[in-house]
Parts: C-alpha cells; structure tokens; sequence
C-alpha cells in the first residue's frame, strides 16, 4: 500500500483501547453459533467522530459511552464487539475519508451521530458501497443525528437511528410550551446546516398550529463550529423582547450561546433539545435556574431504582465530573445490535444482522426502546428537564459537577412521541 495513503489512515484511526484502557480489548466469541470456537473474530464497529477541532470534547462524550457499553456486552458469554474511533474532525470529507478507512480495516458497523450533515453523507457512501461491494456490506447506527429526512425520504436499509428525531423532539417541548402562559414572542436560533434549518422550521410549524397567540419575532441561522463570540446574537435575541428562545444548538455553540445570554442580563426561557450537558449549565450558573429546559431520552434525575442504578454504574466507570455525560439511547443501541447478532446467530453477514436489527426490541434499567422496521426509527420514552439546583425537590443528581441538575417535568411515552414516516424502504432480496 502506498505509504502517503497508509499514513493518512493512521492519522485518521486512534483505537478506543487506546484511550479508554485495556478492559475494551474483546475477549473471544464463546455463543455455541460463533464459527470457529474460541477462536473467532469479534464484530469490529467503527465510531466515526469529531475527536478533534471544535467539537471535540461531543466526540470524546459519545466514545466513554459507547466503550461502556462495548465492555458490558463483551462481559457477557455471546457477541463479542471490538471498537475504534476515526477521527472526522468535524468534516464531511474527513468522516468519508474515515469510512473507507475503517471498511479497510475490517469495520462492519459504523457510528455516527453528531452532525446530520456527515450521516446523511454516510448514508449515500454506505448506499454506494454496498451495491458495489456485496462482501464488504456495512451497517450504519446513528445515534444522534437527528435530521427528519434521514428516516424519511433518505431512508435506508443500511442504515438505523437511535434517537428521536428533531420533529418528535419539538413535540415533546411543545407539551411544556403549551401550558407556559406566559409565552408572548420566540426567538429561534440555529446552526446553519440541515438539522439546524429542521429544527427552525418545524418550531414555526408546530408553533402556528398549537400556539398560534405566540409570535416568532426573529429567526436565524449562524455557521456551524465557526463563531466564537455570540454576544451580538445575545444582544439581539435580548431586544427582541422575546420570553423565551428555541434551539437546537449543541457542542460549544451552545455553551457559548447561553454563556453570552448570561452575560448581556437575558432573562427569558431556553428551550433546547441539548442544554443539559457539555458546559452548558455550568455556563448559565443561577441564571439557568427555572429557566432552561432540555428534551432527552432519558435524564439522570429520572426517579426509579433502576435509572439511579444506571447512572451510579455510568459514574463509578467514569468518575470524574468532566466525564459525566450518559445517554441511554446510545447503551440501547449497543444492547440492540448485540441482540440482533445473537438473533442472527453471525457476525460476519450484516444483511441477515439488519434483518434482526429492524425488529430489535430491548430493555436497560428499566428502560425499553424497540426499532420500527418501517424506517428503521427507534421508538422510545422521552422526557423533559428543567433546569434547577442539585438537592431541590427532584434533583439529586447534577451535571458535570456544576451544581445544576434537571428536574423531569415531563414524561412522553414512546407511543404519543412516535409520529408518523413517508419512508419507502428498499430491502436486498
């Protein structure tokens, strides 16, 4: 192989044992399918994420959680799972160019999230791939990526999502924007690229049919990663007058959006569908207090024995409070595929893994998410936060250490969050 291309890859790959330690070596296939015995391969996943530039520290998130989920699988007799990160560095160009390096090296499974842009790049590569290459077929897990059209009109078979998508996610705001009275005028604010612009439209849309007294008094759309300072958008959202504002920002654009609130003296409501971790409270300190609310899957100040378990054992793992952000979705995730390659009984075909996938229907600490086949969207509980102080009523738990926690004030089951899809799945024979 040429030396120039084999040194790109390397630059491109930093394996997840790397960072995380030797406990996510996999151990040997011993389910009674597994060809070969002892001896045979584990099923090789692929994180492709930015580990590097200004959303570094969302990709470093998404590997303690996912490496966490790995060791937990590979501690158990079954399906063993072998990861490694590819560096994207928050490029579409460099995501595909992970992704041809990462099939190369033998990765069956790619994930993805962080950024609908780069899926729905991957999804047409993976699309491409697979038609040309039958015997190197790969199986795309998004579990943040929320981008509507991604399980719509861009649905694939190769490709499953793990979380709700940005319009069931607007839903499940609008159940607290429904009662909030007080609610005159929204500013909506956004990143400037397809989930950014998803986010802006379907709050109009869902606004004008459910409150149509609440008037949008701006919107706006700022580049992605690339803005430093937002204090003229503070400035701005705060003349406006608005009571509250709608975002779908993540990373450090929202950090920084909220810290720049703070500081020119804004007072009114954060809607976000990311403000409960990544700096964010930490950054709004008491004036986020009662005043930012955060849509997830699942918050650690769920109140069952079993949630408390889950985040505890999240926490021993990684106890330090920089490290403290777990997603539920994403350990479902790795608990579906592990049961779709037990399903199976392989590792090595992903068609028949697929079949398995769409159908996968899996519990977690009390918590359940099951794949709709029909677009491959996964269907599960949601819940929505406010922001309050840790050791109010129904905070335990904060984040990361700030001394700010969310309290649920809101549960939506996965019947009512589940909306409807215009996918029209194409299936290999």
């Amino acid at each position: 192989m040429n030396k120039k291309i084999t040194s790109r890859r390397a630059a491109l790959k930093t394996a997840g044992t790397l960072a995380l330690g030797a406990s996510l070596v996999p151990l040997a296939m011993t389910s009674a399918w597994a060809a070969g015995g002892a001896n045979a391969a584990p099923l090789k996943l692929a994180m492709v994420e930015s580990m590097s530039g200004p959303f570094a520290n969302t990709g470093e998130a998404v590997l303690r959680n996912i490496a966490w989920a790995v060791e937990r699988v590979n501690a158990r007799d079954g399906t063993k799972l072998q990861l490694q990160r590819y560096d994207s560095k928050g490029q579409n160009e460099e995501a595909l160019s992970a992704l041809r390096a990462a099939i190369d090296d033998g990765a069956r499974v790619i994930l993805q999230g962080n950024s609908s842009a780069t899926a729905s790049a991957l999804i047409d590569a993976i699309n491409k791939h697979n038609e040309r290459e039958p015997d190197k077929r790969v199986l795309f897990l998004n579990y943040s990526a929320v981008e509507p059209s991604l399980t719509n009109e861009k649905c694939s078979f190769w490709h499953f999502r793990f979380d709700a998508h940005a319009n069931m996610r607007i839903a499940a705001l609008m159940d607290v924007i429904r009662e909030d009275k007080a609610l005159k005028g929204v500013y909506l604010i956004g990143q400037d690229y397809s989930f950014g612009q998803a986010v802006l439209r379907e709050a109009r849309e869902q606004l004008a049919a459910q409150r149509p007294d609440v008037k949008v008094l701006a919107q706006e759309l700022h580049p992605m990663g690339r803005v430093k300072d937002f204090a003229p958008y503070a400035v701005k959202i705060k003349a406006s007058g608005a009571q509250a504002v709608i975002t779908g920002n993540w990373g450090n654009d929202l950090t920084l959006l909220v810290k720049a609130a703070r500081d020119v003296g804004y007072e009114g409501m954060f809607y976000t569908f990311y403000g409960n971790a990544l700096g964010a409270p930490a950054a709004l300190g008491d004036a986020g207090v009662g005043k930012v609310i955060a849509v997830a899957d699942w918050l650690p100040n769920v109140q069952t024995a079993e949630s408390e378990a889950f985040y505890k054992s999240f926490r021993t793992r990684f106890p330090k409070p920089q490290d403290d952000y777990v997603h539920m979705r994403m350990q479902l995730m790795i608990e579906a595929l592990a049961q779709a390659v037990e399903r199976a009984q392989t590792s090595t075909d992903v068609v028949a893994i697929a079949r398995k996938l769409e159908t996968a229907d899996v519990k977690l600490f009390g918590q359940r998410g099951r794949m709709r086949a029909a677009d491959h969207q996964f269907q599960q509980n949601l819940v929505v936060g406010m922001m309050e102080k840790v050791g109010s009523p129904g905070v335990k738990f904060d984040v990361e250490g700030s001394g700010y926690g969310f309290r649920v004030i809101r549960e939506i089951p996965a019947e009512k969050a589940e909306q409807p899809t215009t996918c029209k799945m194409v299936r290999p024979a």
